[in-house]
């Protein structure tokens, strides 16, 4: 006896339904596949990547997170992955996201805005009248045309009764916005402009504005003959702290829902500004912009070999310290950093 109609479009939507369930077991089944590969390259990388970090004598700690979760962590000497570390001029990049924090919370105008303004009584006689061309994008990017205070001049410049008053009045050697003039100086004004124009000193704005956020801890680091904390050398953060800080410009910004640096920021940060003199990278905001083994990859350095590094297409961030004390290998350990970066994006064997 025929079906009626009626059972007829049952039966042929059950089918259909049928069929797109299978279509999408498919689809998922595939998509897992995909996954599982993927996941096994990185357990590979991940081989890789230790057999080369364990022939670098320096190497402290190195923490790698993927989409967020920490994937691998191991302390090869040092300090363990959480406990505090010098980071030495990695607080570049750290000082970084605090301005952009201010800014966020109405502390700060924006990068547009003199330094001067911010300073008040801080500005010294002694001053060219050029300085106060100078913006707090311009001491980001380290762009202030001042001569720099780190380098041969490092010294001078700490041993001095005035860190402030020393770094603003060094004479120009180049305009406000102009070349990268790698000088801890401008990244102290920094520090100094924050502390001047808020009453709080940078450690406590680092800890309500980052800290808190972030949840990681943020110890006291030097100060300077006037009491402002060091801005660009010498902070303490444990390596998973620094992923957490990784992580917050991976995210634009944004953890758990609350926004931390202002929308766009981390855009700003990662946009080549001036270019190393000694790399040819990218600079940007307290961030390096470079590409390895063909990925866009950001990056902050210090002192001896601790390294933030970010690789948004891949969603990693990687955290590396190492030992802080003189002498250090300078660039070419840099490169074996890079190196590592590259190896764990798949591209090479240990060497």
């Amino acid at each position: 006896m025929p079906r009626s109609p009626t059972q007829r479009h049952i039966r042929e939507r059950t089918l259909s339904r049928l069929r797109i369930m299978l279509a999408f077991a498919m689809i998922c089944h595939a998509s897992n596949a995909m996954a599982s590969d993927q996941k096994a390259l990185q357990a590979a990388d991940f081989q890789r990547i230790e057999s080369a970090a364990e022939a670098l004598d320096r190497l402290h700690a190195l923490v790698v997170a993927e989409n967020g979760e920490i994937v691998y962590e191991r302390a090869f000497d040092g300090p363990g992955v959480d406990q505090p570390a010098n980071i030495k001029s990695l607080s570049k990049t750290v000082l970084a996201a605090l301005v952009g924090a201010a800014i966020e919370k109405d502390i700060l105008q924006g990068p547009d805005q003199p330094v001067a303004e911010l300073l008040g009584p801080l500005m010294p006689d002694a001053a060219e009248s050029q300085v106060n061309e100078i913006t707090v994008g311009h001491l980001l990017s380290l762009q202030a045309g001042l001569e720099r205070t780190s380098g041969d001049n490092y010294g001078a410049w700490v041993m001095s009764p005035d860190w402030v008053e020393y770094a603003l009045t060094r004479p120009f050697v180049d305009e406000p916005g102009g070349r990268m003039l790698y000088s801890t100086g401008s990244s102290h004004l920094l520090s100094a402009a924050l502390t001047q124009s808020t009453g709080e000193s940078t450690l406590v704005l680092a800890r309500r504005l980052l800290g808190e956020p972030l949840d990681i801890a943020i110890p006291h680091r030097p100060r300077d003959p006037q009491g402002i904390y060091f801005g660009g050398n010498d902070m303490q953060l444990s390596p998973r702290a620094l992923v957490q800080l990784g992580e917050l410009y991976r995210q634009d910004g944004v953890v758990n829902g609350t926004r931390v640096l202002p929308e766009g920021w981390t855009e700003a940060s990662w946009t080549a500004r001036g270019r190393s003199p000694w790399t040819g990278d990218g600079y940007g905001y307290g961030w390096f912009i470079t590409t390895l083994a063909g990925e866009r990859v950001y990056y902050g350095r210090g002192y001896g070999g601790q390294a933030l590094f970010v690789v948004p297409e891949r969603e990693l961030t990687v955290a590396i310290t190492s030992d802080p004390l003189p002498p250090s290998p300078g660039g070419q350990f840099q490169g074996r950093l890079n190196r590592l970066i590259e190896i764990l994006l798949g591209n090479g064997e240990a060497e």
